[in-house]
């Protein structure tokens, strides 16, 4: 069958590229329904943006190639879609946007801008080959035992990364575009809890707190979560995709306070109080037992020295913890790495040595913060790549 353009990957980057491409479009994908990940976004209601998405909360090897697309295809486009269909949304935190009702909706506004645009959809569909023959695209399908060879002028990469298997992810976009001779840069999985040895901290499963987390320099501030095997929460998600494996994190416990000064103080009026006693007025109380045990925290508050009281302060606000891991693909929320951006056009998404071959959204080595910034790339990329095919014709 001849189409002018082949979409692999009904997720929020496919299926946006196809409400723009015009033309004979469809989109392939092997689940059972489209934007399984949309679906599952946000507890259900998609964080389908933020207010403040710019090319700073971005991370590639190329930092400037995001630059084109996100100001081409803004947030606020994409918010303006929303909102003329009629999709309420509210601000949660930090400009993260999500839906009030259920992030089903934004899969049905995007499957609606599909249709109206003549995009044809095939689910349960799984990819066999995928060659080109000198003039055409080649891709050999297989859907419900059924083997079919689809050709097209374009080819767009749109099957994600590797992270959250369980729901179908693989590595095919990076074997596809592999196989027509473009980079890939290594893989690893990004915004994703780090684990510890020996159940460090199984005790504190539950235990939250805002900090300010730190790895590589780059620091965020929000909560942090003790889990059975280690540490999660948006500041250690957000900094997992900066850190390396072996490199120590800085946690500060609190942020907004100063301990020293804290502590002297109530040395002056609770000075006959044990020191870890003392510690759970300024901490969760199961982490300040459990840091009292760990630091061997003894004697009373008044027995101790400024210097005693200034070292305890200084582990308070720089906690040095070396992961020995994290989840992995398995929970991560995006995968780091891909393909490499010096193979595309920042302004139109298509490989510079395979023309009509496009890839956008995680397939790419664009990886965003969390909080909406992934789907605001899906959408900006989809919608250049979508662009740029129907200006062809």
């Amino acid at each position: 069958m001849q189409f002018e353009t082949i979409i692999l990957g009904a997720g929020a980057a496919g299926m946006m590229c196809a409400t723009r491409t015009g033309g004979r479009t469809v989109v392939l994908d092997h689940a059972k329904a489209p934007g399984e990940k949309i679906r599952i976004s946000g507890g259900g209601r998609c964080n389908f943006t933020n207010m403040y998405a710019g090319p700073e909360n971005f991370l590639s090897e190329n930092p400037h190639f995001c630059k084109s697309a996100l100001s081409r295809y803004t947030q606020w486009d994409f918010i303006d879609l929303v909102s003329r269909h009629g999709i309420a949304y509210h601000e949660k935190t930090l400009g993260q946007l999500f839906c009030d009702n259920s992030a089903k909706d934004i899969i049905s506004m995007l499957r609606s801008e599909m249709q109206k645009a003549g995009a044809e959809l095939r689910l349960e569909t799984s990819i066999q080959k995928v060659s080109h023959d000198g003039a055409h695209f080649v891709v050999e399908t297989e859907q419900h035992g059924k083997l079919q060879t689809l050709k097209s002028q374009n080819l767009v990469l749109a099957t994600g990364g590797k992270s959250i298997p369980k729901m179908g992810a693989t590595g095919l976009s990076y074997d596809i575009a592999r196989n027509f001779g473009l980079n890939i840069l290594p893989t690893r999985a990004g915004l994703v809890p780090f684990t510890f040895p020996d159940e460090r901290f199984k005790p504190l499963a539950g235990t939250a707190l805002p900090v300010h987390a730190t790895a590589n320099g780059t620091r965020f501030e929000e909560a942090m979560l003790f889990t059975h095997r280690g540490l999660s929460g948006p500041s250690i998600l957000q900094i997992s995709s900066y850190w390396n494996e072996g490199q120590a994190i800085q946690i500060n416990m609190l942020p907004d306070a100063d301990p020293f000064t804290a502590l002297r103080d109530k040395r002056k009026t609770e000075g006959r109080r044990n020191t870890a006693t003392v510690l759970r007025q300024l901490l969760p109380g199961r982490l300040a037992d459990f840091l009292a045990d760990e630091w061997a925290l003894t004697g009373n508050l008044a027995d101790q020295s400024d210097k005693a009281l200034q070292q305890l302060a200084d582990r308070l606000t720089h906690w040095e913890l070396t992961p020995s891991g994290t989840e992995g693909y398995r929970t991560a929320e995006v995968t780091l790495g891909g393909i490499d951006t010096n193979a595309l056009s920042s302004k139109t998404m298509e490989a510079k040595s395979v023309p009509g071959l496009y890839a956008i959204g995680e397939a790419v080595d664009v990886t965003g913060w969390l909080g909406g910034f992934n789907f605001q790339w899906a959408w900006s990329s989809g919608w250049a790549a979508g662009t740029a095919i129907s200006q062809k014709s």
